[in-house]
């Protein structure tokens, strides 16, 4: 099954740059590290060569998460969303407690709860999905049962 990776432009661009980062530098860096500790001799007690073995394996598991996320990812276009429902990418206004708070829903690689950008797969982004303006949306949270109304869908 493939999953589909949500991104938008900036965050496909910062996807890539951490994967550039990491093969054209890190990467590189590590194995350098690697090769200066196989040069001391004795691996078995040789604690900068068993930690440079923990990063290059860190390093490279990174890469193919990142690779991953590259070969499965949509971009999220700005579109006009005319069927007025929330979907990934749209931009909600919602009030909770007579307070007003803005969100974008993306996908869980850009989410980033405190600048706005909440993920379609966390349980707060999911209960907004398909939902139109106007509408109540009941959510349980650890705080207990919280109602949002979205005001505007854009």
């Amino acid at each position: 099954m493939i999953n589909t990776q949500y991104l938008t432009k900036s965050g496909y661009e910062e996807v890539e740059k951490e994967l550039r980062e990491i093969v054209d530098i890190k990467i590189p860096e590590i194995a350098s590290k690697i090769d200066e500790a196989k040069q001391q001799g004795d691996l078995s007690e040789n604690a900068e060569y068993h930690q440079a073995k923990e990063e290059m394996a860190w390093a490279q598991g990174r890469m193919l998460e990142l690779r991953h996320v590259l070969d499965h990812a949509e971009i999220l276009e700005k579109t006009i969303n005319k069927a007025g429902f929330v979907v990934v990418g749209s931009e909600i206004t919602i009030k909770n407690n007579d307070k007003l708070k803005k969100y974008t829903i993306v996908g869980p690689h850009e989410a980033d709860p405190l600048s706005g950008k909440i993920s379609n797969e966390s349980p707060l982004g999911a209960s907004f999905l398909g939902r139109k303006a106007g509408e109540n949306v009941e959510i349980e949270t650890p705080a207990g049962k919280q109602t949002y109304q979205i005001l505007d869908i854009v």
